[in-house]
């Protein structure tokens, strides 16, 4: 008779502890609900209050439910996104946008007066969501990567929004954003001017990846890993923390050509110039951490241009936009405008505005060479999109990616044997992805015209010469005699600049007699503020 009692009473028991558990879960399930409701609403707060509902920054998609991004204001068939720029998101599919950009700009405004004041009074400020948008911020930004990163000095502007992502101005819009390396963006310091800059990952997040698995696979992880740790292990990691010197043989064999022909006064100024560190101006790395190190060694493998911009600032004199700094493994630097905007147009004025860009590119060129350091900077290649104008139309150098440095007092080290393929370290190939490790060629066949020719052969025709072959027969020029000299003499001094069978003596004179051909013809007016109203005076300028 007890044991059948205990058996009921047992069963009651258990009978009223599933209710309650079932009461627990139904519970949690509406929490859940109701805070994932609060998250939308907080993140949608947030985006109106920071950006004022600008036009560009609502995205209008038709018949598509978006849920994966910063927030989730869906209906069935119109979405109204508002979209923060700093966290990594799914642009919307330009062939779902139905409407005009004015339609988008007068959606957001009643989305502003209608919905906003009752969204930002609902919505308060928990701190979950807080969390989760700084997660996805680190994450975009490559922090949860670190130290294998560039450094962190610009990343107070960032979390502080000093500095917005312009996504709607990026020229490449169609690319998926596992392609895209680099974003137009602002800058402020006192949040009432703003400056355009270039914010640019160290490569591509696709490249990025494969470099990240490529590291974990080298320890035999098939999934991720702590690319830290694994990069702490190595060897060549390990010499460099042991020294208080950046030696040759610490970066034999890293791909970028900054390091192909590296001498110990080049690596000194590295370690001089290197801005992501608090004590800046010693050749000696005593007041590095073992991150900094590591961040100094993981930038020089994957891209040389943050360390480029900074031992050669245009605060010096040299033709290279200032480097703002780093957060993550994105890097900010001051913005231009490119040069392909004066390709193709044959009216007079535009084309005397190419000769200007010309003349430029020539002396930069040129005093690349020849400067007081004894530095030979040389381009191993050349495109449209490594150059840039400035609003006062100086022509800078943007993409110092593929630029090598000789150092002409101490002379070329001997030629490193070649390695292709996957030979060396986990170093050796970093940010070039699955495709075979591609190396600069040695030292010793570098010419001192080489930089030359490929200015020659890859940009110069395209600013001089139009599609027929000569020069516009408008030109706002003196006298017919000038503008005959100018369309047959150009093509003919760019086809020796740019032959690299002829001697460096022929080709260095073809240059000069260009330049003398091109010095006169430049404009001398207001807007080229960076020789104006010197040129008005003196010819030199």
């Amino acid at each position: 008779m007890c044991f059948l009692l205990r058996c009921c009473y047992s069963g009651w028991v258990g009978e009223k502890e599933r209710k309650r558990e079932g009461h627990r879960a139904r519970a949690r399930r509406e929490k859940e609900k109701t805070d994932e409701a609060k998250t939308e609403l907080f993140v949608l707060s947030f985006c109106l209050r920071t950006y004022q509902c600008e036009c560009v920054s609502v995205c209008l998609c038709m018949c598509e439910r978006i849920c994966d991004t910063c927030m989730r204001v869906c209906m069935q068939c119109v979405v109204l996104l508002s979209i923060h720029p700093i966290m990594p998101l799914k642009r919307c599919d330009p062939r779902a946008v139905g409407f005009v950009r004015l339609t988008v700009c007068v959606l957001s405004w009643l989305l502003c007066v209608c919905w906003a004041p009752i969204v930002v009074e609902a919505a308060g400020t928990p701190p979950a969501p807080q969390q989760k948008a700084l997660s996805l911020q680190r994450a975009f930004l490559g922090l949860d990567k670190c130290n294998a990163c560039v450094g962190t000095s610009i990343c107070k502007k960032l979390l502080k929004d000093q500095i917005r992502f312009d996504w709607w101005m990026s020229p490449d819009t169609t690319l998926p954003l596992a392609e895209k390396q680099s974003f137009p963006g602002n800058l402020t310091d006192d949040s009432l001017s703003w400056r355009p800059v270039v914010l640019s990952f160290l490569s591509s997040p696709r490249l990025h990846s494969s470099s990240d698995r490529s590291i974990c696979r080298s320890v035999g992880r098939q999934g991720p890993c702590s690319i830290e740790a694994v990069l702490r292990v190595t060897p060549r990691f390990q010499s460099l923390n042991q020294s208080h010197l950046l030696l040759p043989h610490i970066v034999k064999g890293l791909a970028p050509p900054l390091l192909r022909c590296p001498s110990q006064r080049l690596l000194d100024r590295v370690v001089r110039r290197y801005a992501e560190v608090v004590d800046v101006g010693s050749i000696q790395m005593k007041h590095f951490s073992e991150r900094d190190k590591l961040r100094l060694l993981y930038t020089l493998a994957v891209n040389q241009q943050p360390l480029i911009l900074q031992m050669f600032p245009g605060t010096e004199g040299w033709p290279f936009p200032r480097y703002q700094g780093s957060c993550g493994r994105l890097m900010v630097w001051a913005s231009s405008r490119p040069l392909w905007g004066l390709y193709g147009s044959s009216r007079g004025w535009e084309f005397i505005q190419r000769v200007d860009v010309a003349y430029q590119l020539l002396q930069i060129t040129q005093g690349l060479g020849h400067n007081s350091l004894g530095f030979l900077l040389y381009y191993t290649r050349l495109e449209e999109d490594m150059f840039g104008l400035l609003d006062d139309q100086r022509v800078f150098i943007t993409d110092a990616s593929s630029i090598g440095v000789i150092d002409l007092e101490q002379g070329l080290p001997p030629d490193p044997p070649s390695q292709t393929g996957s030979g060396g370290d986990i170093f050796s190939c970093l940010g070039q992805g699955a495709s075979p490790c591609h190396r600069s060629p040695p030292c010793s066949s570098v010419r001192p015209t080489q930089s030359l020719t490929l200015l020659c052969t890859a940009l110069l025709p395209r600013l001089l010469l139009t599609e027929r072959g000569a020069q516009p027969t408008r030109l706002p020029m003196e006298g017919e005699a000038e503008a005959g000299r100018l369309a047959r003499d150009v093509p003919l001094l760019l086809g020796v600049c740019a032959d690299p069978s002829q001697p460096d003596w022929r080709i260095m004179a073809a240059v000069g007699s260009l330049m003398d051909l091109l010095k006169p013809m430049r404009p001398c007016n207001p807007r080229y503020t960076y020789r104006y109203p010197e040129c008005r005076y003196n010819q030199d300028y």
